[in-house]
């Protein structure tokens, strides 16, 4: 089972911590189908110093979602020591990840974020010194490289576990390649090899089929996925269930599609009120509506909504119309 320094999973398998979209309200759902480890999205160090009063929001943990990993950035190193240590003291996460993959420009200009990948000395002081500084575990989320004429991903982990990282989980693409193309999996086994740390594989992981051949290929020690839940989270729970028995269990029918939308969306509206919780929502709606017939055209009309009850009305009508045509399976599309 994952293993990060004294902290146990359930399992390997591992919510990504993605921008706009891990907040208490959806994490707190992956934990609810399963989910070994939730990470928060990621939060600069600088905010977190300065006292952002939106910044020390994104820090609360909801005590039913651990363990939980919380993510930050940062290019100063006075800062992300000071960053750490706030979230060491002062939050109940489990862990402390280190953003080291962001590929958008705003991060690595700030000497943040992928910009790490290309130099595993700094790598090494960085980690080191938040390590030195803290009690909780200390991981760190990469990239195989920078782009592809410039992929350390060895010298890298083993710079990390030379520091005293606990963990490191990889995306097997680079910088450059952003969310395009495919992920190469062949650096995430070599860095498996390279370190006794656990290793935990990102990238391409759409089904449960991936993620068990993604464990079969690398020997990586956990999965994380990211995109593959967006809207969701049966993914997460399907996956923990095949990889535990093998059996591949159904999709959702519609109705327990929205349900859980629903569920989402009020779960949102308690953390951010209505006016901001439904504007959010509408992306994680459309996700939602993927794979059922017709929900094209009721996203578009879900992306004018501004109600949290209209919105339920919509999608409610919008499902019991599916019942009544029989056609409340998900589709092929």
């Amino acid at each position: 089972m994952l293993k990060i320094g004294d902290i146990e999973m359930k399992n390997e398998v591992v919510l990504a911590p993605m921008a706009g979209v891990c907040n208490p309200a959806f994490r707190l759902i992956a934990k609810e189908f399963g989910t070994g480890l939730v990470c928060a999205e990621m939060v600069s160090g600088k905010a977190i110093v300065h006292g952002n009063e939106r910044t020390r929001e994104m820090l609360f943990v909801d005590e039913r979602e651990k363990p939980l990993s919380l993510q930050i950035f940062g290019g100063d190193k006075d800062s992300l020591v000071e960053a750490a240590k706030v979230v060491d003291q002062e939050t109940n996460a489990d862990i402390i990840d280190i953003n080291m993959g962001c590929p958008a420009p705003k991060v690595t200009k700030a000497d943040a974020g992928a910009r790490w990948l290309l130099d595993p000395n700094k790598i090494n002081e960085m980690v080191a010194a938040v390590v030195a500084a803290v009690q909780k575990p200390v991981t760190v989320k990469m990239r195989i490289g920078w782009d592809h004429d410039h992929i350390y991903v060895i010298d890298n982990v083993k710079a990390v576990e030379a520091a005293g990282g606990k963990a490191v989980s990889i995306h097997g693409r680079t910088r450059e390649q952003h969310y395009t193309g495919k992920a190469d999996w062949s650096y995430i086994k070599q860095a498996k090899e390279a370190v006794s740390i656990p290793i935990i594989g990102n990238g391409d992981v759409a089904t449960p089929e991936d993620a068990r051949r993604m464990l079969d290929e690398t020997g990586c020690d956990g999965v994380m996925i990211g995109r593959g839940a967006l809207g969701n989270p049966w993914m997460l729970y399907r996956t923990i269930e095949y990889l535990k028995t093998g059996v591949l269990m159904p999709e959702p029918d519609a109705a327990e599609k929205i349900r859980i939308a629903i569920l989402h969306m009020d779960r949102l509206v308690a953390l951010r009120g209505e006016h901001i919780a439904v504007r959010e929502m509408r992306k994680h709606i459309a996700w939602y509506l993927k794979g059922l017939k017709g929900g094209t055209r009721i996203k578009d009309i879900i992306m004018e909504e501004t109600k949290r009850d209209e919105m339920e009305r919509i999608l409610k009508e919008f499902v019991a119309k599916l019942q009544e045509a029989g056609e409340d399976k998900m589709q092929v599309v």
